[in-house]
């Protein structure tokens, strides 16, 4: 994917995004989504949408493929990424819109990411087996193929094609969530730190679903202030893991802090029930402000950086 120095002006984007319906966080087979890059694009164009995010956790392999399915398509993609994180013993997921991959220390946290899910893949499977579970390391890699973020939801895509289970849910809920027979912690980087070095790399960082999963007894409104003095750039305020109370609480929030608000659907095919392409989306004002955010810490930074695919 050809990458550059982005320009902090924004007229021509703004043109272009009246009106618009935006989706921002989607996953495809480069991490735990079930449709290859392209046909995330593809299936975004037949959803009605304008502007797309590919979001695939901690990794920019589907980049380029997305890159040109969307310039065939004439939808914009904003690259990005799902990394974990964690803060106060919980996992966080940050969406790291637009930022350099080579950028030498977030590669280096990356890599160690990728490397923390290689090493529970094992410990998991071990802890199915001991269970009474027929489920091999071979068998989740064919699965996870070719991802290169191997990770829990390939596992439970096994024991639904096994038929220990029905979906991804129960897989979650009966074996694999915090608590569960087969959950193994893994390394994520501070939440924090990673803040920074998505700033430094160029790139604007989204806290994903902040008050979904476990994330939400972590991130009060004093976190989010000290996130934000890190370099936060946005919450993911319209997701399905948020109620109406959520989003309003969210929302208040984002407002006293001066944080961008998403929305997104965290497309992953038919690896996620009720979470179809643009079932939330992103206001065009601030798709905007995150633009312009990013372009700001691109220009700071010095750096080659991902480039909008504009139509």
């Amino acid at each position: 994917m050809t990458t550059g120095r982005r320009s902090a002006g924004l007229s021509g984007v703004r043109n272009r995004l009246s009106g618009v319906r935006i989706d921002l966080h989607t996953h495809s087979t480069a991490s735990d989504g079930t449709l290859s890059p392209s046909a995330v694009i593809e299936a975004a164009a037949d959803s009605r949408l304008d502007v797309i995010g590919l979001t695939d956790h901690d990794s920019a392999a589907g980049w380029a493929q997305a890159a040109d399915a969307a310039a065939a398509n004439g939808i914009m993609l904003v690259p990005g990424m799902e990394v974990s994180t964690k803060h106060a013993g919980a996992g966080v997921h940050l969406l790291a819109y637009l930022a350099d991959p080579a950028y030498p220390f977030l590669d280096e946290e990356l890599a160690l990411i990728l490397q923390g899910r290689e090493a529970r893949l094992a410990a998991v499977l071990e802890k199915l087996r001991d269970a009474g579970i027929d489920i091999t390391e071979d068998e989740v890699r064919r699965q996870a193929d070719p991802s290169p973020a191997i990770g829990r939801p390939h596992i439970a895509d096994v024991l639904v094609a096994k038929g220990v289970v029905g979906d991804r849910s129960e897989a979650f809920d009966r074996l694999l969530d915090s608590g569960q027979r087969g959950y193994v912690e893994r390394y994520a980087a501070p939440t924090a730190a990673m803040i920074r070095l998505v700033t430094q790399a160029g790139g604007a960082a989204v806290i994903a679903h902040p008050w979904g999963r476990g994330s939400r007894r972590v991130l009060d409104l004093a976190t989010l202030t000290g996130l934000r003095e890190a370099g936060l750039v946005g919450l993911e305020v319209d997701h399905q893991d948020h109620s109406r109370e959520d989003r309003g609480t969210l929302r208040g929030m984002a407002a006293e802090l001066d944080l961008v608000v998403t929305g997104a659907s965290d497309f992953h095919g038919d690896g996620k029930v009720d979470h179809e392409l643009g079932c939330n989306l992103t206001a065009p004002a601030e798709l905007e402000r995150l633009l312009a955010a990013a372009a700001a810490n691109a220009a700071a930074s010095g750096r080659g950086v991902p480039e909008v695919v504009r139509p």
